[in-house]
């Protein structure tokens, strides 16, 4: 561990012994102790050692009351959450020290542009900068498990491990730094770490909102003005050469697919929090940039435009003016940016006669402005913070984020049924017409592409793709509306049938004159998170990239501008794993400049929660794209799945094979609940979704991704992460292919990486008591075997003598939490094992019920990636 960061945890786990003493004296912090002991002699390299500690704790965890143990979880969460805002501080640290350093690129953009530029000239490097295209879109899915009053503990604690580390700082500020410290880890201890109640969805919408004022609304144009920069010149003084490449989406507040709690009405009220928080942004930035553009008339005089935008200002708004030119006496510059602002404000607070139609109207007042200014020779003032807030409105308009629709094929299926047989509609149908209609009524407020996009869950024929369409033809008596309908693949066996409903999906726009033939666009979303659970892990990351690779070729057959809508998780059973990595990796030309995926609950605040880090983000995947879009890394890959395409499909064919026959076993959905936790995560109130679509446990099919990969990784298994490789790779069996193809076929190597993180996490020890409690030792041998084999065959292909062992830090770390999570886990197991066998009206149920939320809670937070 680096010296600081080691100082820091240091710094917190001291200041935590201390808060659990004043609490709960020195018992408590002996028993946190001994289990800690117990728990890291378990990982002794000496296995009569290890074996031993762990008895010995799980004898200690039973012979607590349930009171105890709960307090023991809640301090071990407590831990994690102190070090995670330890490790997120330890990275910012290096990120700002790597800035530091002359020698280093100043982001990953500039240094794919040079790349880009060596290999085919500044032409190149230009042309797919200018097309770039990055699409994140926020969901609120149910991985996100700490309430936001913990999140805002933390957030404390980060900032006050910042000042500690300021140089600047004398004794009697860190002493008063290191008091509110032990104050912030003692309001942690003692905030409740569960929510009182599950949220709703515009609570949802709301917390996501803070990812957008505190560091997304800031960070965007700095990310341009970095990327700018690579293509020389100083980009003070020159118009920018670099889009807007930026677009948010959201799902949060419009995904209805099994949410009953999401209606067209919450549609509706998550649009205008959305536009509220924007506007409110907008209105501050040109108020600041604004006051700033003191620029005397005898100095920097106006240009015709500018005089004849504020003549007409005066005339519309004489009073409103008047004020604002009386602060700016010969200012005209700067009284444009006020009226702007207080224009701004007046669209906020719906004044028709002050405000604007449209951010587009905002954004022609802001152009005539900057021409006025380079025409007047203060280009610094055109081009520095005045472009910063034409990306700001470029990027985010007046809705913020693009709010997209979601629903099941098989609801419209039943509405038009319903419609074309005449009488009363049930309420789900009504429901699905008024969705179209607020659809319909936020494109007349905010524009089309405020809530455009329509995604359809399984759609598995090209009539799923055209009944939203007749649907909103009946919804809106053939008035117009701006309808982008979205596939969205799933299954394997949709996946492979895509190409095949996109041909009939063409053909329907075709005769409907719904494709614009000098703009032919289509987009299409693969479910990578069903698609594991449904072939598992390894087939899944083949067919995905099989069904790109022949959308590619469709796309270009019929001169269709593509664009490939990743639905991936946090968890790495969900398509997780570093998202510049995954860019790199898939099928030739299907990046083509554009890259749109889904950011999902616990990921949005990791990505987005702190300004540095959602900076690097943004580069890195920036920089991917841009990469992944040039002929010579799209050939390459190209000539890589050619030349291992045989191995392919070994590998899938015996991975697909050994994962069927685990969950096809009669039974196996019951064993699975009875093993994990599954019940009680979707008893938890993480979110407003419920854990399953309306069918009963007896079946996967209708289990959604989240809960399934969520409830694995609390068993220490993550068995949709691995399973199936190890297989798959012993069916393939010739080592030096395998070890050629992991140097040089991208897709195999992400594969690899990420299957060996997800082994790093999985504790077969631990498994091996969760997988006791259903009972049926052949399916408990089927996983252990499964995954020793997989580890063997990972080893010998990357030819490491230990999981990890190339990525020191990510090993390192994984090394050092596991012991800790385990700590959590005997917790865990004691109170599900009390769960399985007990009555639930014994007395004690409610409390070690919630002895098992408490430690899903600190699990979640050990392992971070969990759904």
């Amino acid at each position: 561990m680096p010296d600081a960061l080691r100082a820091d945890v240091r710094v917190l786990g001291e200041a935590l012994g201390q808060v659990l003493r004043e609490y709960g004296g020195a018992g408590l912090l002996d028993d946190v102790e001994r289990l800690r002991e117990l728990a890291i002699a378990s990982h002794h390299e000496d296995l009569t050692v290890a074996d031993d500690a762990a008895a010995q704790a799980e004898r200690l965890v039973d012979s607590w009351p349930v009171e105890r143990c709960e307090e023991v979880a809640r301090a071990f969460t407590v831990y994690f959450h102190l070090v995670n805002a330890a490790e997120e501080y330890h990275r910012i640290r290096s990120l700002r020290a790597a800035d530091l350093d002359e020698h280093s690129a100043s982001s990953a953009t500039s240094a794919a542009v040079a790349e880009i530029a060596a290999l085919a000239g500044n032409e190149q490097a230009s042309s797919l900068l200018a097309g770039l295209e990055f699409r994140p879109v926020l969901t609120a899915h149910p991985t996100e498990a700490r309430r936001r009053a913990v999140v805002t503990a933390i957030r404390r604690v980060a900032d006050l491990l910042e000042r500690r580390d300021d140089p600047r700082v004398g004794g009697s500020e860190a002493a008063e730094t290191q008091r509110l410290l032990l104050e912030s880890i003692d309001v942690l201890w003692r905030t409740a770490p569960l929510r009182a109640e599950r949220p709703g969805p515009l609570d949802e919408v709301r917390t996501a909102m803070s990812a957008f004022d505190d560091v997304l609304f800031h960070v965007v144009p700095q990310v341009y003005r970095r990327a700018d920069a690579a293509l020389g010149d100083s980009t003070e003084v020159r118009a920018p050469r670099v889009p807007a490449f930026v677009r948010l989406g959201s799902w949060i507040g419009g995904d209805r697919d099994g949410n009953p709690f999401v209606t067209s009405t919450v549609t509706r009220q998550a649009m205008a929090i959305q536009s509220d928080h924007v506007l409110r942004a907008l209105e501050a930035a040109c108020h600041r940039v604004g006051r700033g553009l003191t620029l005397d008339t005898s100095m920097t005089p106006p240009s015709p435009e500018v005089s004849r935008m504020l003549a007409d200002a005066e005339a519309a708004q004489p009073e409103v003016y008047a004020d604002i030119a009386a602060r700016s006496p010969n200012e005209p510059h700067r009284i444009a940016l006020l009226y702007a602002a207080a224009r701004v404000g007046a669209t906020r607070g719906r004044d028709a006669d002050l405000g604007y139609q449209s951010a587009e109207d905002l954004l022609g007042e802001l152009r005539t402005i900057q021409g006025s200014l380079v025409a007047a020779g203060a280009r610094r003032q055109a081009y520095g913070e005045l472009q910063s807030l034409v990306w700001q409105v470029e990027s985010f308009g007046f809705h913020l984020a693009e709010l997209e629709v979601r629903q099941h094929s098989a609801v419209h299926r039943a509405a038009l049924e319903e419609i074309r047989a005449g009488g009363e509609l049930s309420e789900r149908t009504q429901e699905v017409l008024a969705t179209i209609r607020v659809m319909a009524q936020i494109q007349s407020r905010f524009g089309p592409d405020a809530c455009r996009r329509y995604i359809v869950s399984f759609t598995q024929s090209p009539d799923d793709i055209a009944a939203v369409h007749e649907l909103a033809r009946y919804a809106l008596d053939d008035r117009a509306i701006a309808l982008d309908v979205i596939p969205l693949f799933e299954t394997g066996a949709d996946l492979e049938a895509a190409v095949e409903i996109l041909n009939g999906a063409l053909d329907l726009a075709e005769t409907q004159s719904r494709l614009d033939e000098t703009d032919r666009r289509f987009e299409v979303m693969l479910g990578y998170s069903d698609s594991a659970k449904d072939v598992g892990p390894v087939s899944a990351t083949l067919k995905l990239y099989d069904a790109q690779a022949r959308l590619t070729e469709w796309a270009a057959h019929n001169k269709i501008t593509l664009t490939m809508f990743h639905g991936r998780g946090g968890a790495l059973g969900r398509g997780g794993g570093p998202a510049n990595r995954a860019v790199l990796a898939q099928a030739p030309g299907s990046v083509d400049g554009r890259f749109k995926l889904t950011e999902q609950g616990e990921v949005i605040f990791a990505r987005y929660g702190n300004p540095a880090i959602a900076r690097r983000h943004i580069e890195q995947v920036a920089s991917a794209v841009l990469l992944a879009s040039t002929p010579e890394v799209e050939q390459r890959a190209h000539a890589a799945a050619e030349t291992f395409a045989e191995l392919a499909s070994t590998l899938d064919v015996a991975a697909k094979e050994c994962y069927h026959d685990l969950v096809h076993t009669k039974g196996f959905p019951e064993w699975f609940a009875r093993v994990t936790p599954l019940e009680e995560v979707g008893s938890l109130p993480l979110g407003s979704r419920p854990a399953r679509r309306g069918l009963t446990v007896s079946s996967l099919d209708d289990l959604r991704a989240i809960p399934w990969v969520f409830s694995w990784a609390q068993t220490r298994v993550n068995l949709p992460g691995w399973f199936g490789l190890g297989s798959g790779l012993a069916a393939v069996g010739d080592v030096d292919v395998l070890r050629r193809a992991r140097e040089e076929w991208p897709l195999f190597t992400v594969m690899l990486e990420n299957a060996e993180m997800s082994l790093a996490k999985t504790d077969r020890r631990i498994a091996a008591r969760y997988l006791a409690l259903g009972d049926n030792s052949d399916l408990t041998e089927k996983i252990l075997a499964e995954h020793a084999l997989t580890t063997e065959w990972v080893l010998n292909v990357t030819g490491h003598s230990r999981l990890l062992e190339d990525r020191r830090v990510l090993g390192r770390a994984v090394a050092l939490r596991n012991p800790y999570v385990d700590a959590l886990s005997y917790l865990q197991v004691r109170a599900l094992r009390t769960l399985r066998q007990g009555d639930d009206d014994a007395p004690g149920e409610d409390a070690v019920r919630r002895l098992l939320q408490i430690s899903v809670n600190g699990v979640a937070a050990g392992l971070q990636n969990t759904g």
